[in-house]
């Protein structure tokens, strides 16, 4: 928009120049605003330019304060959108950019004929919106509730040349509207609609039909649009003017931006607000702890290098673990979990930071603390910070060659140590603290070994608490195929004595190097049924991991056997507790008589 054609009233150039280089400052800044407001106009789909030619009586809205100027304004959008009705068939605008963006086209047309009413902050709303009248958004509803043909048609469709024919127009909107409103009491703008309506679908163009305008929308009518020219005014009252115009200009355009800049940014402030208000509900869930602190995700990044892929260690399907230094030189695991919007990650994100933030023992793995941020181009994110382990998982070692690449194996020594080392965690999870935690998830993958290859338990995002002592019943079962224990992976019945299954596993597959599940003929064998098939055949050595056969005692090796196959017995009341399973592996209580099993079912008993 050209600035001189917001002055072009003013006809002594001295005057327009004295002016100018008061009000220099003010109108630098609202050449920018305007220059913002015309990069935003492109949603609006309503030409205004029709504003400056039909014949309204602009000296109605050429005082700030005229009483008249505001039914003026809205007869003069009624215009418009009666042709956005006939061209679209839709009631209003199709969205708040949309009506924001026309109301910003409009004011700005109104400027540049030096008019500046003091309504331009009414609240209309513009926005197509069924509730409005009647479920009306389109003419197709307006069809299904008053039909194609109504009193409109016969009232609203002539040339309006005598007062007479303009009543019975205003007659029809009434009755019209009244039955709209029948329909749904609690509509508010029936009459607008119908006003609507009648100027742009009964008359043909009402733009053009000055009379029919002026009668429908409540239109003062001019001779002249340019009556209100400035050739009739003195220099006194032209200087007092232009300085009104400054004042009222930078007003209604600053008022405008901050219109545009509000719808733009109302999405981003409540996405920002709900982003805020995750993170605050995730630390609220996670209670006061002993040692574990909150990182800042500025923290991690430093850490991590950016969370660069050369300090990627580890990716499954819980999420991604990368290696990070922390300020003070400490090596850190960082753990980020995946899927983030789901409510049960989040559930398991706070239950481990709860749980293991509270609890402190050489065979658990320690949590030095957690993280949890969110925003637009990441979304929400939750990391768990714990000690480095640098020798990884138990998985690592037996299933994945990293003995031979490292040069080193599980010797006997070892793998006791471990098995034993295990032990004593869950001992702990089950005795040592009040109320137990049952860990759910025992596996080799959740065995880290630090650098002296001590074991320590890890990952208690499925850990729960038992709070009553009691066995608990639950329709979320949680764990991995194979390690879940009978009774909790078909009927949902937790105990402690759910985890010595899963130990008993552990212990087979660190003494075997067999997985959890193998196959033979064709068929899948739980390592516990290949056991006691070794057992009752008397064939104990085949168990053991070709390493190993020749490093350990015999004895002590096959009791050792006896405690995994005990603790994974399919049957509760055979498995030994946690304590007394470790008193057995210690020597210090002797191992009751193995029970029998029930058979595989991939047993030929059960082969048609």
């Amino acid at each position: 928009m050209n600035l001189d054609k917001l002055f072009v009233f003013f006809v002594d150039r001295d005057y327009k120049n004295k002016i100018m280089g008061k009000t220099n400052a003010c109108l630098a800044l609202i050449f920018c605003l305007i220059t913002f407001i015309s990069s935003a106009d492109s949603s609006c789909p309503i030409n205004f330019d029709y504003v400056e030619r039909f014949p309204w009586n602009t000296s109605l809205c050429s005082e700030p304060m005229a009483e008249n100027c505001c039914q003026t304004i809205e007869g003069l959008l009624g215009l418009g959108l009666s042709k956005h009705l006939k061209d679209t068939s839709l009631f209003y605008l199709p969205n708040p950019d949309a009506a924001s963006s026309c109301l910003m086209n409009f004011w700005s047309k109104l400027a540049s004929m030096n008019l500046f009413p003091a309504c331009q902050n009414m609240t209309n709303d513009l926005v197509v919106n069924p509730s409005n009248c009647a479920g009306i958004a389109r003419t197709l509803d307006w069809d299904d509730k008053v039909g194609s043909s109504s009193e409109l048609d016969l009232s609203c469709g002539s040339d309006f040349i005598g007062l007479t024919q303009c009543g019975s127009c205003l007659d029809a909107v009434k009755k019209v509207s009244s039955k709209l409103t029948s329909f749904n009491r609690n509509s508010t703008k029936c009459y607008d609609y119908t006003r609507l309506y009648a100027a742009g679908n009964v008359i043909k163009d009402v733009r053009k039909n000055i009379r029919a305008a002026a009668c429908i929308f409540g239109l003062a009518l001019s001779n002249s649009a340019n009556s209100t020219g400035s050739e009739g005014m003195s220099k006194t009252k032209i200087l007092k003017i232009g300085f009104g115009l400054s004042s009222a200009l930078f007003g209604g355009l600053a008022a405008g931006v901050v219109i545009i800049i509000h719808r733009k940014s109302k999405l981003t402030r409540a996405q920002n607000a709900l982003r805020e208000e995750y993170v605050r509900g995730v630390k609220a869930k996670v209670l006061p702890n002993t040692g574990a602190k909150w990182f800042s995700i500025g923290e991690l990044e430093k850490a991590t290098g950016g969370f660069s892929q050369r300090n990627l260690i580890g990716q499954g399907g819980y999420g991604v673990v990368y290696k990070g230094v922390l300020l003070d030189g400490t090596v850190v695991a960082i753990k980020q979990l995946l899927d983030m919007d789901t409510n049960g990650d989040d559930v398991d994100f706070t239950n481990e930071a709860e749980i293991i933030s509270k609890i402190r023992h050489r065979n658990l793995l320690v949590l030095r603390g957690f993280c949890v941020t969110s925003d637009a181009i990441r979304g929400n994110r939750r990391f768990l910070v714990y000690d480095f382990m640098s020798n990884g998982s138990l998985h690592e070692y037996l299933f994945n060659s990293r003995s031979i690449s490292k040069g080193k194996g599980l010797d006997w020594p070892m793998r006791k140590n471990i098995i034993l080392d295990v032990a004593k965690g869950l001992e702990y999870l089950h005795y040592g603290i009040k109320p137990a935690i049952y860990h759910r998830d025992i596996k080799s993958t959740n065995i880290l070994l630090d650098s002296d290859m001590k074991a320590r338990v890890a990952d208690f995002g499925l850990a729960k608490q038992n709070t009553e002592g009691q066995s608990h019943f639950t329709t979320r079962v949680a764990g991995t195929y194979g390690y879940l224990a009978p009774e909790y992976a078909l009927y949902g019945q937790l105990t402690e004595k759910s985890d010595v299954y899963s130990f008993g596993i552990i212990v087979l597959e660190i003494l075997s190097g067999r997985k959890v599940l193998g196959t033979s003929d064709s068929s899948t064998v739980l390592i516990t049924d290949w056991a006691w098939d070794h057992v009752k055949s008397g064939n104990v050595d085949e168990i053991f991991d070709p390493t190993v056969r020749e490093d350990g005692a015999k004895m002590v090796m096959e009791r050792f056997v006896h405690v995994g196959i005990l603790c994974a017995h399919v049957m509760v009341a055979h498995r030994p507790t946690i304590s007394n399973a470790l008193k057995m592996l210690e020597g210090d209580i002797d191992i009751p008589r193995l029970p029998e099993r029930p058979l595989p079912l991939g047993h030929e008993s059960f082969r048609l």
